[in-house]
C-alpha cells in the first residue's frame, strides 16, 4: 500500500485481536480509512466491513480493498492492468505539474501516469474495477516518487527509486464484498449500524488532503488549478477539517462519538495528538466502560529521514523517531474489554498475517 503517515500496518493485528476478542461482532464500521489497511484486514479476517473517507483517493482504496470482490472483478482486473503496461507515456496534466512544474515523479514515469490514467478514464467502468485499476496506478506511482512520504514537498535531487521504471501490478483483492463510502464522519457515523466502529480520526495541525495531495488529483482526474512550490490543488486552501484545528478538535470528536452507532468503540490516537489521553477517556466514558492500551510506535517515514523545506532541501533534525499510539476499547462489558485489551497487547505476536 501506499507510504501514509497515518498508516496503522504495525497496529492491524493489535486492532484485529481486539477486535476478535469481543463478543458478537460480525460488521465493523472504519470511519477514517484512509489507505484502507485496517478495513482490508478485518474484511480478510472474515468481518463485513464498510469503509468510510471524505477524500477521493481514500475512497477509491477502500473500493479496491474492502467493497470489491475478487470473485467479481479479479479476472477483468487482471486483463485490463495487463493492458494498461503497454500503454506508451505521453505528457499531460499530470507531467506538467507534478513532473516538471514540481518533481515529485521523474518526468518519464510522469508520462506513463497520464496516458494510463487518460486510458483508465476513457473506459467507463464500474466504480469497484475501476478502483482496482485507479489503486494500481497510485500504488506503482508511489513506488517511484521522489518525496519523504508526504506530498507537501518533494526531494531536491531525485531519490534512487524515480529512476526506477513505473509497474503496474494486480492490488491484492479479497474475495467477497463490502462497502466503501465517501462521507463526512459525522454523517457516516450516524448512517451505519455496526457492532464495531473503529475510529482514526486525524489528531493534529496535517491535513490529509495537503499531504497527500497528488494522489486525490490522480483519482478524482479533474485537472485543479494548483499553487506553489507544491502544486497543491486550490481546495487545499478552502478545506479546513475541525479535525486538524487544537480549538476545534474536541467538538468534532464528541460530534462523532455520540453519533456512532455501534455496541463496541476501537478509537486510535497518538501522543502527539491535539486530545490528551485522559481527556480522551473523559470523553469516551460517556459511551461505556474504557480500556486503554499504550503502543509505543515508530514515527511516519519522513521522520526517519528528517525535515525538508519546501525546496526539498533538508534544514533540521526530528527531536525523537518514537511516540505511544493509545489504542481506547469502550462498550458495556468490563471484562469484555479487559480480554480484548489483553489481545491488542498481545497483538503483535499475533500469527496471523494481517495488513
Amino acid at each position: 500500500m501506499i507510504k501514509y503517515i497515518g498508516s496503522k500496518r504495525v497496529l492491524v493485528p493489535r486492532i484485529a485481536a481486539a477486535v476478535g476478542a469481543l463478543p458478537g461482532v460480525r460488521t465493523v464500521l472504519d470511519l477514517f480509512s484512509g489507505t484502507a489497511r485496517v478495513g482490508h484486514a478485518l474484511k480478510r479476517a472474515g468481518y463485513l466491513v464498510t469503509a468510510n473517507d471524505h477524500l477521493a483517493y481514500a475512497e477509491a482504496l477502500a473500493r479496491c480493498y474492502v467493497a470489491a470482490d475478487r470473485g467479481k472483478v479479479g479476472r477483468a482486473a487482471e486483463k485490463l492492468i495487463g493492458e494498461l503496461r503497454e500503454v506508451k507515456g505521453r505528457e499531460g496534466y499530470f507531467t506538467a505539474t507534478f513532473c516538471v512544474r514540481s518533481r515529485y515523479l521523474h518526468p518519464r514515469n510522469g508520462e506513463r501516469v497520464d496516458a494510463i490514467r487518460e486510458a483508465i478514464a476513457a473506459k467507463g467502468l464500474e466504480p469497484e474495477l475501476e478502483a482496482v485499476l485507479l489503486v494500481s496506478l497510485m500504488e506503482a506511482a508511489d513506488r517511484v516518487d521522489s518525496t519523504t512520504g508526504l506530498q507537501m514537498a518533494y526531494l531536491k535531487k531525485w531519490a534512487a527509486r524515480a529512476m526506477n521504471d513505473l509497474e503496474l501490478r494486480m492490488p491484492e483483492v479479497l474475495e467477497g464484498g463490502g462497502r466503501a463510502t465517501r462521507m463526512e464522519a459525522a454523517e457516516a457515523a450516524a448512517g451505519f449500524e455496526v457492532d464495531v466502529a473503529y475510529v482514526d480520526p486525524p489528531y493534529n495541525q496535517h491535513s490529509y488532503l495537503g499531504n497527500y495531495h497528488v494522489w486525490e488529483s490522480l483519482v478524482r482526474w479533474d485537472k485543479p488549478e494548483v499553487y506553489g512550490t507544491a502544486c497543491k490543488r486550490v481546495d487545499c486552501r478552502e478545506y479546513h477539517s475541525p479535525f486538524n484545528s487544537k480549538r476545534r478538535i474536541r467538538e468534532a470528536l464528541e460530534g462523532v462519538l455520540g453519533a456512532l452507532r455501534a455496541r463496541w468503540i476501537i478509537v486510535s490516537f497518538s501522543d502527539e495528538g491535539f486530545v490528551r489521553r485522559e481527556e480522551m477517556e473523559g470523553m469516551l466514558g460517556e459511551r461505556g466502560h474504557v480500556e486503554t492500551v499504550p503502543i509505543d510506535f515508530k514515527r511516519y517515514v519522513g521522520a526517519q529521514i528528517g525535515i525538508y523545506n519546501p525546496r526539498g532541501e533538508k534544514v533540521g533534525r526530528v527531536s525523537h523517531v518514537r511516540n505511544t499510539e493509545y489504542l481506547y476499547l469502550v462498550g458495556p462489558e468490563r471484562e469484555a474489554l479487559r480480554r480484548a485489551a489483553e489481545a491488542a497487547t498481545n497483538g503483535a505476536q499475533c500469527s496471523l498475517a494481517l495488513g
